[in-house]
């Protein structure tokens, strides 16, 4: 069974992600959304929050497991018996950091295979940035979020 692991801080998380996931279990057997714990990275959501989330998205998909971790990504990948690293692209600058993160995990880890796919083109312009701009201004992310994260996002953001 071919196991793909999709880190991310997936906050929010948005259907870019659930695109790159999508077409992921059409090349893998199974896709493991790993929510990243980074202490120095400030998010809206707590890793529970994601993975509550995450899990609510992905209820009714067999092919799909959420789970959460901390510390070294190598040693995450490891621990769950595969050796895939599954990243999405939208940009030239997202390519550039996600091939220095391939590098340098393969040099942690010889083993470790990075897969690149590349956003649909329809969600290439989807950020977290810019979902949380629209969403403080009260504005519809309903295109680029689903409907779970908009609402969970609005109770965040709106509240401040």
């Amino acid at each position: 069974m071919k196991v793909a692991i999709y880190p991310g801080s997936f906050d929010p998380f948005t259907y870019g992600h659930k695109n790159i996931i999508e077409r992921g279990v059409q090349v893998f057997d199974r896709v493991i959304v790993a929510v990243a714990h980074n202490t120095s990275k400030k998010t809206v959501f707590s890793v529970e929050e994601r993975v509550q989330i995450l899990n609510e998205v992905f209820k009714d998909r067999d092919d799909v497991q959420v789970d959460y971790f901390e510390g070294l990504l190598v040693e995450y990948i490891k621990r769950m018996g595969t050796n895939i690293v599954l990243r999405g692209m939208r940009t030239v600058s997202d390519f550039e950091f996600e091939m220095q993160m391939a590098l340098a995990n393969k040099t942690l880890s010889s083993e470790l295979e990075t897969v690149f796919m590349v956003t649909d083109s329809e969600f290439s312009h989807i950020s977290s940035s810019v979902i949380k701009e629209v969403i403080s201004l009260n504005g519809s992310a309903s295109h680029m979020v689903p409907e779970i994260v908009e609402k969970r996002l609005r109770e965040k953001l709106l509240k401040r």
